[in-house]
Formats: C-alpha cells, sequence, structure tokens
C-alpha cells in the first residue's frame, strides 16, 4: 500500500501577516514542508529471473581501458613516426629550405674590361653606381603585387614593366633581379626609408660603364645594357638582368671584356635586409682590351666632320688598322649606363638615325670606283697602259645620252689625265670595250660586294650588281647602260666607306688587300685573310698611283694638298647623284705618296656640291692633324 505523504498547508498572504516577518510564524523545528524537496517514492526493485546469472560490471571497465590505451598508443605512434620521418628523412630539405628563407645568394658581377686606345688613354671604363633589385622569395605572389605599385611610384617606373622582370625570372628564383640601374641618390634615400614597406627591395652597388670622353667615337665603341632575352636563351652562361655588349666594340669584344662573375653568401632578416656575409668568391674582372684607335685623330676626325651628316675613316694601310672612324649624327654611348629617360630618347629621335654607322653602310661609289674601273681596263687586255681617247660632251647608247660631268669633254686623254680630270666618257668607252664581267670580277676582287672582316654588326655587303641579279630583283635584263653607269660608280653598284678604304689602301701598298682591325691584341676570328694580293701588275699600279697623285697636283683634288711642311699626298675625289636628294659627296686619298702610312676616305650624305670643294677640304684637316702628331 504506497505511502502517503502530508500535503503542506498554503502559507498565509502577506495581507494576514500583517507587519509581522515570516520567521517569527514558525520555530526552527516546525517548518512548513514547502521548505522541503518531495520527491516521489522510489521504485522497488524487481526480483531477478529464476535461474540468471548475476550481472558482471568489473569486466566492462578493463574492456574500456583498453580500448583507451590501444587508441592513445596508435596516436602517439603515428606522431612519434612523423616526427621521426621529418627529422631523420627529410631533415636535409627542411634545413635546405629554411637556410633558403635565411641565407641567399648574392651575385657579384664582374668589373667589365677597360678600352684603351693605342696610346692606353683611356676610352671606357667603370664608376661606382647603385642597383635596385628584386629578391623575389622574400614575398608571395600577392605580396609582390601589393609592394610593385608603391615600388614603381618611388623609382618613377612603369609597374608593369617591374611585374614583367619578377615574371620572368620567376617568384621563386634565388637570385636578384635587378629592376633599376645607376640610381640616383635620392632614389637610395627614399628607398632606404621606406624599406620596412617594401620587403624583398634591396639597393647594391656595383659599376656601371663609363665612357670619359662622351660621344668620341661612339658608333665604334658602342655601349652595353642588360642582356637581350634571345641571346639569354642561346648562352645559358648568363643570367636575367647580366650586363652585355650591345653595339660596336663593346658587343665584338664582349668576351674578352666580359670577365667572370662571384657572388656572396648572405643571412637576410624577414624583409630580405642583409645581416652579414657567410661567404665570398670574389669575381674576375675583364680584360684591357687595346685599340688601334688613335684618340688625337679621333678628335680632329669628329671635327672636321662637324655637323655635316656622313663618315670617316682612317686607316693604316700597311696592317688595316683602324686609326679613326667617325659617324654623324651621333650620340652618347654614356645615356645607356642607366635608363635613358623619355626626353632623351625623344631628342634622339629628332636627329636623322644617330645609331647608323654610315662608315659601314653602302652607298654609290661615284668616280672613286674609276680606281676598279682603270684596274679592269687594263687587265682586261682591252685597254692596254697606253691608252688614249677622245672624250666628248656626252656619248650615245641604246639612244640614251651619257654626259660628261663638265658636259664639254677634255679632248684626248690617257689613263693618268683621266683620273686626274675624273673623266666620265673616257670610262664610259673602257666598260664598253671591256663589257660587265671584268667590272664585276675586279670590284669583287678589290673587295666590294662582302663585308670586310672587320666584325661590327650592321657592316654592310655592299652590291656588286650583275644580269643574275638584276633579274632575280628586277626582273629585266641587263643592259649596255648597266654597265656604262656602273663604270662610274652609279646605277646599282654600291659601297661602304670603309670598303672604299680598303680599296684605296690596295693601291697605296702596292696591290694588297687588307682587313681592317680594330685591335691586334685581339683578332676576331673571319673567313677574309688579313692580308691577300688583289693581283694587280706593277703597269696597272704605277699608273693608279701616278693618276691618284696627278688629281690633287692638278686634278679635281686641289683641296686635299696639305701645304708646305706636310708630306704628298695622292687621292680621288667623287660625286653621287641621288635624286631627288642632293648628291653625296667623296674622297679618298692616302699620305705620304711615296710611303703611305694612312688612307683617309670621306664620305658626306646628300650634302651638294662635288667631293673636290665639300669632301677635300675635310681629308686635309684630318691628314694635318695626323702628321702633326705623329
Amino acid at each position: 500500500m504506497a505511502k502517503l505523504y502530508p500535503v503542506a498547508p498554503a502559507p498565509p498572504s502577506s495581507s494576514a501577516l500583517g507587519e509581522r516577518k515570516p520567521q517569527a510564524l514558525f520555530s526552527p523545528h516546525s517548518k512548513p514542508a514547502v521548505l522541503r524537496q518531495v520527491l516521489p517514492p522510489p521504485p522497488s526493485p524487481s526480483p531477478p529471473c529464476l535461474g540468471s546469472p548475476p550481472a558482471k560490471t568489473v569486466g566492462q571497465g578493463y574492456r574500456a581501458l583498453a580500448l583507451l590505451l590501444l587508441a592513445s598508443g596508435l596516436l602517439w605512434g603515428g606522431l612519434g613516426s612523423r616526427l621521426a620521418y621529418l627529422q631523420l628523412v627529410r631533415a636535409q630539405y627542411y634545413r635546405q629550405l629554411a637556410d633558403t628563407n635565411r641565407i641567399r645568394l648574392l651575385p657579384q658581377p664582374p668589373e667589365r674590361g677597360r678600352i684603351v686606345d693605342r696610346n692606353g688613354v683611356l676610352l671606357a671604363g667603370s664608376q661606382l653606381s647603385y642597383s635596385v633589385f628584386l629578391w623575389p622569395l622574400v614575398q608571395s605572389r600577392q605580396g609582390w603585387q601589393e609592394t610593385i605599385p608603391k615600388l614603381a611610384q618611388y623609382l618613377n617606373l612603369d609597374a608593369k614593366e617591374i611585374a614583367q622582370k619578377l615574371e620572368q625570372a620567376g617568384y621563386r628564383s634565388p637570385f636578384p633581379v635587378r629592376i633599376l640601374r645607376n640610381a640616383s641618390p635620392e632614389v637610395v634615400t627614399r628607398l632606404e626609408e621606406r624599406s620596412w614597406e617594401l620587403p624583398g627591395v634591396m639597393v647594391e652597388a656595383e659599376t656601371v660603364r663609363f665612357y670619359p670622353h662622351g660621344s668620341l667615337a661612339a658608333h665604334l665603341l658602342g655601349y652595353t645594357g642588360e642582356i637581350p632575352p634571345e641571346q639569354l636563351r642561346a648562352d645559358p652562361s648568363y643570367r636575367l638582368g647580366d650586363i652585355v655588349g650591345l653595339m660596336g666594340v663593346e658587343e665584338l669584344f664582349e668576351s674578352h671584356l666580359r670577365g667572370q662573375g662571384g657572388g656572396r653568401q648572405v643571412e637576410v632578416d624577414a624583409v630580405g635586409k642583409v645581416l652579414r656575409v657567410l661567404g665570398e668568391q670574389p669575381p674576375q674582372p675583364g680584360k684591357t682590351l687595346q685599340l688601334t684607335l688613335d684618340v688625337r685623330l679621333q678628335q680632329a676626325a669628329e671635327r672636321a666632320l662637324g655637323q655635316q651628316k656622313g663618315a670617316v675613316v682612317a686607316m693604316d694601310p700597311r696592317d688595316g688598322s683602324i686609326l679613326a672612324m667617325a659617324s654623324y649624327p651621333t650620340f652618347d654611348p654614356n645615356l645607356f649606363s642607366g635608363r635613358i629617360t623619355q626626353a632623351q630618347w625623344e631628342s634622339l629621335q629628332k636627329q636623322d638615325f644617330p645609331f647608323l654607322n654610315r662608315a659601314l653602310r653602302p652607298y654609290p661609289p661615284a668616280s672613286t670606283y674609276k680606281i676598279i674601273t682603270t684596274a679592269a681596263g687594263i687587265e682586261s687586255g682591252v685597254f692596254p697602259p697606253d691608252t688614249v681617247l677622245q672624250t666628248a660632251p656626252y656619248i650615245s647608247v641604246g639612244g640614251w645620252r651619257f654626259w660628261e660631268w663638265n658636259r664639254v669633254g677634255f679632248g684626248r686623254l690617257n689613263y693618268r689625265q683621266a683620273i686626274a680630270y675624273s673623266s666620265d666618257t673616257f670610262f664610259y668607252q673602257i666598260a664598253l670595250g671591256t663589257k660587265a664581267a671584268p667590272l664585276q670580277e675586279w670590284s669583287r676582287r678589290f673587295g666590294l660586294g662582302q663585308p670586310t672582316g672587320i666584325g661590327l654588326k650592321g657592316e654592310a655587303a655592299g652590291l656588286v650588281p650583275d644580269a643574275a641579279w638584276k633579274q632575280r630583283h628586277w626582273r629585266e635584263s641587263w643592259y649596255v647602260g648597266d654597265t656604262v653607269n656602273m663604270s662610274i660608280g652609279q646605277g646599282f653598284v654600291t659601297a661602304t666607306p670603309l670598303q672604299m678604304a680598303v680599296v684605296t689602301a690596295a693601291v697605296a701598298n702596292g696591290g694588297w688587300r687588307v682587313r681592317p682591325l680594330l685591335s691586334q691584341q685581339v683578332i676576331p676570328e673571319s673567313p677574309v685573310p688579313l692580308r691577300q694580293k688583289v693581283g694587280l701588275s706593277p703597269a696597272t699600279l704605277q699608273i693608279l698611283q701616278q693618276g691618284l697623285r696627278d688629281v690633287v697636283v692638278y686634278g679635281t683634288g686641289g683641296n686635299a694638298n696639305l701645304g708646305p711642311g706636310f708630306p704628298p699626298v695622292a687621292g680621288k675625289t667623287g660625286t653621287a647623284e641621288d635624286p631627288p636628294r642632293r648628291s653625296h659627296a667623296w674622297f679618298v686619298g692616302y699620305a705620304p705618296y711615296d710611303r703611305p702610312e694612312l688612307v683617309v676616305v670621306v664620305f658626306l650624305e646628300n650634302s651638294g656640291g662635288g667631293g673636290g670643294s665639300r669632301a677635300a677640304p675635310i681629308f686635309r684637316e684630318v691628314m694635318r692633324a695626323y702628321f702633326q702628331s705623329s
């Protein structure tokens, strides 16, 4: 029978209590039941079934403990094996990974070899400068995308250009990437002050190319710059950002001037700042290169040429040494040792192809070509050395009139007189009698139609035209008029001022075609021999030498005379038509006449006037400078 629990009476209301407190209504031992917890009666346990075993709880506790220990063992065993794998098997890998973030290899480019003239005067050297580099590993790609716009603003560079260089190197590249050369002191200070917000950006001291004479011999010396992508792909010994020669001697003798790079192993902090140097392999500087160039003669050539568009070449006819090579318009190669500004570039573009070395470009050789026509006429056997021909105001060929340059003729002339007066109709008749083949053969023997072998990039081969060439390019046959024009250096035939220096030297040195050289110290490989016989007979040589002397004594080249106290000279004038533009002016010659030491070729592009009036005075000034200083 269920036990009954008394129900506590409801507590009196506050109104019945009046002002008395509840504690006063009850004694400590007679509190109302509501103050005690009322619990239902506990259920009676069911009697166990007859024959069933009593319940076991101790075994279940051991099983739970065993499972817990097994799970713990598996967990700690996995952690231990992983830790052993990382510490023992992969320790070297992670050590290298940590070192990559802390230790860097900083390449040190070598100092480029100096370039000096034949007397040891410095033409190109190096000076201390500062360059800005990025260390790709310091930041992630996203980090660099945030840093580059800030850096571009500080450097006044295009952010896309910086990003492109970083992309080209790769964001995991361990080597610094140069983004600015020859940084100004203001830029260096600004970067140092803002280094905390430019992690991975560093400023390093290095040398840059310096040309103490500015634009002097700029086309010959060339300039340096960062290696082009195509050269980088072709030569794995270079790295992105390496400085190489890009023009002239700097490019031609790159392997001699380059040197051997070194490096420093450095410890850096989180933003790439160098903390200490751990090891260093000093770079090996490039070798000094001595040129055949003479600074004083080069200065005289450029001074004489002035601001006239053209070129001057001075060469030793005995061994081909180039003593001067001037070209105008020109430029200052120091501009390319750093970052050229937009204003500087626009200023250069206002000139007429300032990077074009006109000493290596082909032009109609005009009457200077009559040296070759004379050789072809005599050596062909058709017109022997004692030939005398009647000149005229013009000759008619195929219904066309080919005029004498003075429009009246010179009467009867021999070879020497024809060379001295530069008679056109005399040499027209030589061409008509010999036909084109001897002209073409002797042009090639003198070195036209092929590079001289000097090795400078951009040298033109010129043109010795023939029937096959004309058919290929013009879809026309070779006409007699083409041969007539060729005999006076007009029509399709072209030659460079340097090639005409080789032609003139062959007359001066007794019939040897010499290869032009820029250095006797380092001679580039070339299929062109250093010296080879042209094949002129003594009689032909004598007529050519005497005829060139007569040009200056009483012919068209009187302005080339050096005057009292100077040796006698020989030479040839030339005036090439270039319609609708003004004519070109030429003068080629050598001195002393009896013991030649120097050949000088002057070419003026579209100068107007004749070679005797325009080019010969420049020849005279260069020759005087040489013999005054020798």
